[in-house]
């Protein structure tokens, strides 16, 4: 008789019908993606193990199993620099800009550390983040060292998933393969590789948010907001109202931002052209969809980073940054 998979276990326990299928305790999760990340699963469980996670929806137990598999590989530098923020950027976009961009810009020209990471190319049609810096001509990370050395110099660094983990990027471009996403687009948005204080998230699909927010709490991670931004990235919609799913010190919570905009700023921009992010940061060409964007979304970082700040205090404070960047330089 054939000796069972040590994998086995974990696909079962996903596949036993509906009456005997469960999901994954944090451990099982934890040691099913340390077996995946060390290579010793085969292809066609690792298939099984992902869509069926995808057919139940993945808890937030499983997703902070998996995420502390992934930490738990990671090599910081020693004496890497004490991140302020971490900000994740796995979507992509297609209707708008990533304007969410010039918020972190703004933030790190004063004095806060801006930790992004993500990736690109898993779906056709949309402007990443990577591309996006490249065309600016703002550095990207190509490991932990080099992205501890440009939050030290400049206050921002960028380092795709696959300086992270090879892995996960290789799980997230079988999109394309299985023709579904999985749960490594939530695990990676809380990888949190820096372990910053404060956290950023963004989702596409509203029915995530409380995943996202209580996988955080599980985490231990201290202070989170969650919402549903413009394409699936962490960036306020500022002609929709917001919910904001929040954690601070261990409490969960949830708050609403009001519309900034009206409805008729639902147009895509169908150019798509990188170089107006630059154009509006030097206060050639105004853009008031793009500017509402960043100073919205700024809004709600600095509300993250200090919970003392009402929305009116941390909106003001926003447009202030904003009015005062350096438009000398976009890094």
């Amino acid at each position: 008789m054939t000796e069972e998979h040590p994998f086995a276990p974990y696909v079962r326990i996903l596949a036993r019908g509906k009456t005997k299928t469960r999901s994954l305790t944090g451990d099982e999760a934890e040691a099913a993606m340390s077996m995946i990340l060390a290579g010793e699963v085969r292809p066609e469980q690792l298939g099984a193990f992902l869509m069926l996670l995808r057919l139940k929806e993945e808890t937030a137990e499983e997703i902070a199993g998996f995420v502390k598999a992934v930490r738990a590989t990671f090599k910081v530098p020693t004496g890497a620099p004490q991140v302020d923020l971490d900000w994740s950027s796995y979507a992509g976009k297609r209707r708008q800009l990533p304007w969410f961009l010039l918020s972190a810009l703004v933030l790190a020209q004063n004095g806060t550390k801006v930790f992004m990471h993500g990736t690109e190319g898993h779906t056709t049609g949309r402007v990443y983040l990577r591309d996006t810096l490249t065309a600016l001509g703002l550095p990207v990370a190509d490991s932990f060292s080099e992205a501890a050395a440009h939050l030290e110099a400049k206050g921002f660094a960028y380092l795709p998933l696959e300086s992270l983990s090879q892995t996960l990027r290789e799980l997230i471009d079988l999109k394309s393969i299985l023709g579904l996403r999985s749960p490594v687009h939530t695990v990676a948005r809380l990888l949190n590789p820096f372990g910053a204080q404060n956290v950023l998230q963004g989702i596409f699909h509203r029915g995530f948010m409380e995943t996202h927010q209580v996988a955080a709490k599980i985490l231990g991670f201290d202070s989170v907001a969650v919402f549903r931004g413009e394409g699936g990235e962490i960036e306020r919609r500022p002609n929709k109202e917001t919910e904001v799913c929040t954690l601070h010190d261990g409490e969960l919570g949830q708050e609403w931002w009001p519309q900034i905009l009206d409805q008729s700023f639902q147009a895509a921009d169908e150019d798509m052209n990188i170089d107006l992010l630059a154009r509006v940061w030097r206060g050639e060409e105004e853009n008031e969809y793009g500017v509402a964007a960043v100073i919205g979304t700024l809004a709600i970082a600095l509300r993250l980073m200090d919970a003392s700040l009402s929305q009116d205090k941390a909106t003001e404070q926003a447009q202030a940054l904003w009015q005062e960047r350096d438009q000398t330089k976009i890094n």
